[in-house]
């Protein structure tokens, strides 16, 4: 029997907690070096940041962006010895971990690159100007009518990422945000909730984020990768170092497509998802778009040794 199909996925911001990464750090060598890396690529204690917080600090996008991607990959140091993906993908920010993961960025270059993104991503828009809001229950045709709708009379809202399952992320000016919240339960939807965030990401709101992450990616180094990555912006395997710029490019102002990613993903033949990274919320995902696939994370000892155990039960290691 052919072991079956491997995607390893990386979770994006909001994922942050404080203790990541610190039960791992101590059992395993190869994950404490990746945070010294990261300390050591940034001039500062981001692993003190992770392990122990204050919370508030972690929070912030110029520090949740690197500390997320820091830990990702720590995790996927101490997974890459036992496993080979056959493809990867991350949501968001977590793009940029599963490039490490594939070989097309060095640590220290991602770990920079993050957070210099972040400070791009927070200054491209006036603070409480911009937020985003999840909509719950209304099929996804419908939310981009009504932002079309909104957006002729309050100001810019549109579909920031389509989660699948029944949820599509909206982002845009708030007054435009709390109309089309207004509107999208008025039409059915199950849930309209804000998000604690601060701005409203991957929308045209962010143009000039995205351009000033265009010149900072053409003076990075980014190898072809070792397997293909789905990219957020066009849901398709991306392998050439230049086509991977235009998309991190393009996903700073446009959509993130998880859904279709998980469908392409799938369609290509993939059929065991494995999360590296805090918390479980793609793995959730992945179960609302696919049913049947089977999900697995990485992010503490417990979850490490269920890998393991799954692995070896199934002949994979």
């Amino acid at each position: 029997m052919s072991r079956p199909k491997l995607a390893f996925i990386f979770p994006g911001q909001g994922t942050q907690r404080i203790g990541m990464g610190l039960e791992l750090a101590k059992a395993f060598p190869e994950v404490g070096e990746v945070f010294a890396a990261a300390d050591a690529a940034l001039g500062e204690n981001l692993s003190e940041l992770c392990f122990h917080g204050p919370e508030e600090l972690l929070r912030q996008t110029v520090n949740a962006q690197p500390a997320i991607l820091t830990a990702s990959v720590a995790f996927w140091r101490l997974v890459s010895g036992y496993f080979t993906p056959d493809c990867v993908a991350g949501h968001s920010l977590g793009e940029y971990s599963a490039l490490v993961a594939a070989g097309s960025l060095e640590l220290a270059e991602a770990v920079r690159l993050v957070r210099e993104r972040g400070r791009l991503m927070e200054e491209a828009v006036p603070p409480g100007t911009g937020t985003m809001a999840a909509i719950i229950g209304l099929e996804k045709m419908k939310v981009l009518e009504l932002c079309r709708e909104v957006a002729e009379s309050e100001g810019l809202v549109e579909p920031a990422t389509y989660n699948g399952g029944g949820q599509v992320v909206v982002a845009g000016l708030v007054p435009a945000v709390r109309k089309l919240m207004e509107l999208a339960l008025q039409s059915g939807a199950k849930r309209a909730v804000p998000l604690n965030v601060s701005g409203p990401f991957h929308s045209g709101l962010l143009q000039t984020a995205a351009a000033g992450l265009e010149k900072v990616l053409q003076n990075v180094r980014i190898a072809p990768p070792r397997c293909p990555i789905y990219a957020n912006a066009t849901a398709c395997p991306v392998l050439a170092p230049d086509e991977i710029r235009r998309a991190l490019t393009r996903q700073v102002c446009s959509a993130v497509l998880w859904e279709d990613c998980v469908e392409a993903m799938w369609r290509d033949g993939v059929r065991v998802f494995v999360e590296i990274g805090p918390g479980t919320v793609l793995s959730g995902l992945v179960r609302r778009i696919r049913k049947e696939a089977q999900c697995l994370h990485v992010e503490d000892g417990e979850s490490w040794n269920n890998l393991l155990e799954w692995a070896k039960r199934n002949d994979v290691i």
